[in-house]
């Protein structure tokens, strides 16, 4: 797909993911427009890891995602409170286990 000379505004929009250096997780950093993901992967270096930050990236297309409504939060989450076996205070945890 051409961006036409529109600065990549007929390209879809990816969310960029990085993991910074010593890291676990990867945290959303922003979003890039892309025709394709190995394009979007080098303009998400470009913009989100000019500092050397990240030894990982991932990049969605946005239009993959699909996300829960904040709105609508205590109806989503609210089942997970009547189940409080769930719950870790029901539990000994053993001394020998340092993370959970």
């Amino acid at each position: 797909m051409s961006d036409g000379g529109q600065g990549g505004h007929d390209w879809p929009l990816w969310e960029v993911f990085v993991r910074a250096k010593g890291g676990l997780n990867h945290r959303h950093v922003g979003s890039v427009h892309a025709p394709d993901a190995e394009l979007a992967i080098r303009h998400a270096r470009d913009t989100y890891t000019r500092r050397l930050e990240g030894v990982s990236l991932w990049v969605v297309p946005s239009s993959a995602i699909t996300a829960s409504d904040p709105e609508a939060a205590g109806e989503l989450f609210e089942p997970a409170e009547s189940k409080v076996y769930r719950h870790p205070t029901f539990y000994d945890i053993p001394d020998v286990v340092k993370h959970i």
